[in-house]
């Protein structure tokens, strides 16, 4: 067990200690005590929230309980002090032994050091990109396709059983100007002037080649048919077209999905989903008759006074009920959305994450109202929102692309800078604030690059291995062998700082799988490769922490056993992140 699981077991151990000699209420829930490194290392390793959670529920001052619990814990073999500092915050400061054991622990487990199982084995769902298939994806999905892909590689690591699925937006009028537009360069590839593309069809010239692949396959076939007859083959070419492109781009930045469902396949083969979840929820009385309040802002004049089929989205914690209906009989997008759902809790998810874009940001709370309504609350759906990335080039705005005509595509900037400044620079950020994305800047090599700087470490990691090996011939410098070196001799204060911040590496996948925030694994590896990268510095000025000493063999041994650890940690971080940890750099 690691140094922060092993303390936060022992404080855990020590609040049923108070319970049964009555410092504390019996049935005292102590769920949100948290222990956490401390922001100062002046006020020790790690500090307990414990007296400053449990003082209300408890009826009792956060410094009683501070002090009673400093009383039991500072005689742990692994806690060399323990202050109460402020209100009643517990600070600790750990023996170096906590720390000095983790290069062992992370030697032994190799990759699955961190790995945790806090989702046992449980089946969660995770939708993410699920452009509509009407173009090549634009650095905008490219956002929410890496958090999304980087969401689902940390769930899985940390022991849920993930299905990663794109929702294919095929049944609307966009697919239908789709067909049309796509039609409109079939004509061009059989030798018609078709002039400008008209206003309101898709300009892009992505779609010149669906045409000439239209053109070879029937010729003239489509020449001489009616939209009717030629719209529901051209359609659908071009869906499949459409997606073949959008999984090469994926593909670009190492994006599979497992399941790629269809909207239009809810209404197809007879069977009507929408019709039937409308149908279960109107029988548990969740759908009904009624008119809605006009939205503030509306037009007066567009809006329609009409009864309507309701969904009581409002029962649910939505704002208002939801239309399920258009006037003209057919479906409205949230009707699809519901059946949608409703056919995930069928297949057996009970956990859902969903990642919209900006733009979808007001359908979150009627989502989670649909799934609480169909689940009858045995299902939670958390939905992630990813905002905009503003695409620049040495700070100045990059200009739309020539291939799709409104926006610069994802392959491009893949194209341009590579698969992993892309991933990491687009995780190194909070999901829900805006992006910069400099193309310049993240191919600099320098400390103002996260993922070069991060990468660097690894291939400088890698880099004094390599010279070890040469230094030390016939010398076994492999995990197992140095996992048995003397690891009392890492006593340097910037080796414990190294030290310390892997033992944390558990804790941190821990904590951002159960938040869904994998940018705290990119914070997280950006820091152990600064201190990594800072205690490599300080050998070039002073010799005696130097990594390799030759007329020492047993501290050198438990040098290259921190430096191969420290490696392992950055390689599963980035492997978490979809990102190569390569062992040089050129």
């Amino acid at each position: 067990m690691n140094a922060l699981a092993t303390i936060e077991a022992r404080i855990a151990a020590a609040l049923e200690t108070l319970k049964s000699d009555g410092t504390l209420p019996p049935d005292l829930d102590t769920a949100n005590v948290d222990l956490e490194p401390t922001r100062d290392a002046a006020h020790g390793d790690l500090a307990s929230n414990a007296a400053m959670v449990l003082a209300k529920p408890a009826r009792k001052k956060p410094r009683d309980i501070a002090d009673a619990l400093k009383a039991i814990i500072e005689k742990d073999p692994l806690v060399a002090s323990a202050d109460v500092a402020g209100p009643g915050f517990l600070n600790l400061r750990l023996h170096p032994e906590a720390w000095q054991r983790v290069v062992a622990e992370v030697l032994t487990a190799g990759g699955d050091f961190g790995r945790a199982d806090i989702g046992k084995g449980e089946a969660v769902n995770v939708e993410y990109v699920s452009a509509n298939p009407t173009g090549p994806m634009h650095v905008g999905h490219c956002r929410g396709a890496v958090f999304g892909d980087a969401l689902a590689n940390l769930l899985a690591f940390a022991g849920w059983k993930v299905t990663r699925e794109y929702y294919i937006n095929d049944a609307g009028a966009q697919v239908d100007v789709l067909a049309r537009s796509a039609y409109l360069r079939y004509l061009e590839a059989m030798g018609e002037e078709i002039g400008e593309i008209p206003e309101g069809l898709y300009p892009g010239s992505y779609l010149v080649p669906v045409g000439e692949k239209l053109a070879w396959e029937h010729d003239t076939v489509f020449q001489s048919l009616t939209e009717d007859d030629w719209l529901p083959f051209v359609r659908s070419f071009a869906i499949d077209e459409m997606l073949a492109m959008i999984r090469d781009d994926l593909a670009a930045l190492n994006i599979r999905h497992d399941v790629f469902f269809s909207e239009r396949s809810l209404t197809w083969g007879g069977r009507d989903e929408v019709a039937e979840t409308i149908r279960e929820l109107r029988e548990r009385g969740l759908v009904f008759e009624g008119r809605l309040e006009k939205p503030k802002g509306h037009d007066a004049e567009e809006w329609e006074d009409r009864e309507q089929t309701l969904f009581k989205a409002t029962a649910f914690g939505d704002d208002v009920d939801r239309a399920l209906m258009k006037s003209d009989g057919s479906y409205t997008y949230f009707a699809a959305d519901m059946a949608y759902h409703h056919n995930k809790l069928a297949r057996g998810f009970r956990h859902l994450i969903n990642v919209f874009g900006a733009d979808h940001s007001g359908y979150i709370k009627r989502m989670q109202a649909a799934v609480k309504a169909l689940s009858g609350g045995q299902a939670d759906l958390d939905i992630k929102v990813c905002q905009l990335v503003r695409l620049l080039r040495a700070g100045e705005p990059v200009k739309m692309s020539k291939r799709a005509g409104t926006f610069v595509t994802l392959r491009e900037v893949v194209d341009e800078v590579g698969r992993d400044p892309v991933r990491f620079m687009m995780l190194y950020r909070k999901n829900d604030a805006t992006l910069d994305f400099d193309l310049a800047k993240v191919v600099e090599q320098s400390k103002d690059n996260p993922v070069f700087y991060v990468q660097y470490a690894h291939a400088r990691a890698c880099s004094v291995l390599r010279n070890a090996q040469e230094a030390l011939p016939g010398t076994d410098l492999g995990a197992s062998a140095l996992a048995k070196a003397d690891l009392g001799r890492l006593d340097d204060r910037g080796e414990l700082e190294l030290l310390r911040r892997m033992a944390l590496w558990p804790g941190v996948v821990a904590g951002a799988a159960r938040v869904h925030e994998p940018h705290r694994i990119a914070f997280y590896l950006y820091e152990l490769a600064s201190l990594f990268h800072g205690h490599w510095t300080r050998g070039t000025d002073s010799p005696h922490l130097r990594f390799i000493r030759a007329e020492d063999p047993g501290l050198t041994l438990a040098r290259l056993a921190m430096v191969r650890a420290c490696a392992q940690v950055i390689a599963t971080g980035l492997e978490v992140l979809g990102v190569e940890a390569p062992p040089e750099m050129r």
